[in-house]
């Protein structure tokens, strides 16, 4: 149900369209705003109006805002590819799969580690907002590897705080274009949202703080194998980092990777695994690591520039 809204035309938007004015006043988008318009939910001096009518200060505005999508839920549906590397009655462990989201979110229609689990009959903790229970931490839907979801209520609280307060050992394996130079060190840079709004994150001034510390495995002739621990986790931390020092995921075109070496190593995806994880499990109090194998397409990937070398 909307929520119905009715003031005057503040001074400040006198001579605006209508379109632009309620997508100023209620901070919704141009477009979101014309529909509104459209499907006949806003009133001037009670009268229907178009979108493209000037304001004029002091008339009557009557709006009835649409209702904020909610997220789907997520549905019950097994996930083929997506192991259990160890359960117990407060967490499961699964080595995530490439193009599988953690949980539901607007606009993803694919499959979810949420739905996966509940598919395969397990049981997860209700906490948190419906269509993300259990999770405590995320990987993005084409970065493979191991992720913990909590099963009991206080598993997930003690998780989510060891997540907040970076006791977790999180650690990545990618492989990244040319030869970062120290071959090991660390990246400080902060991380936001893209000033693009096209979904990708930039290291931005006055971003969130984010710091990646990384070591080079191995050496080849046209890339690095990294280990990399995260001390914080932000969304899409290690791609950004690593495209800001110039040597991004092979295989990751949203941050500017080669697509003629991607192509030459039969990669659609970022090369990057998240490789092990480790923390004080939940209710035992004793430290816990579980180990992902690379998928396929990774190994297959990283066969060809060995050989190469």
């Amino acid at each position: 149900m909307g929520e119905h809204r009715s003031l005057p035309v503040p001074d400040g938007l006198e001579g605006e369209r209508l379109d632009a004015a309620l997508a100023r006043l209620f901070g919704l988008s141009r477009s979101r705003a014309a529909e509104v318009i459209a499907a006949g939910d806003v009133l001037v001096d009670g009268r229907a109006a178009a979108k493209s009518d000037r304001m004029q200060a002091g008339t009557w505005l009557e709006v009835t805002l649409p209702a904020p999508p909610s997220a789907p839920l997520p549905e019950p549906e097994p996930v083929p590819g997506m192991s259990i590397l160890y359960e117990d009655a407060d967490i499961v462990v699964v080595s995530k799969p490439i193009g599988v989201a953690a949980h539901p979110t607007t606009g993803w229609t694919g499959q979810t580690v949420l739905g996966g689990l509940l598919g395969a009959g397990h049981t997860i903790a209700t906490s948190g907002a419906a269509e993300r229970q259990g999770i405590v931490h995320r990987l993005d839907a084409n970065t493979t590897g191991a992720m913990v979801v909590a099963k009991s209520e206080i598993a997930y609280s003690r998780l989510k705080r060891a997540f907040k307060e970076r006791t977790v050992d999180k650690r990545y394996h990618a492989l990244v274009q040319g030869h970062p130079d120290p071959l090991r060190g660390t990246i400080d840079a902060p991380i936001d949202r893209h000033p693009s709004g096209d979904g990708r994150f930039a290291v931005v001034a006055g971003g969130r703080p984010s710091v990646t510390h990384y070591d080079t495995i191995e050496a080849f002739r046209a890339a690095s194998l990294l280990d990399i621990k995260l001390e914080t986790g932000r969304t899409h931390q290690i791609r950004v980092h690593m495209s800001a020092v110039r040597h991004p995921c092979v295989g990751d075109f949203l941050y500017g990777a080669d697509p003629t070496l991607s192509a030459r190593l039969g990669l659609s995806r970022q090369w990057l695994h998240a490789v092990r994880l480790g923390f004080e499990h939940p209710t035992e109090g004793r430290w816990v690591e579980f180990d992902s194998p690379y998928p396929d397409d990774l190994a297959h990937a990283l066969d060809v520039v060995a050989a190469e070398s």
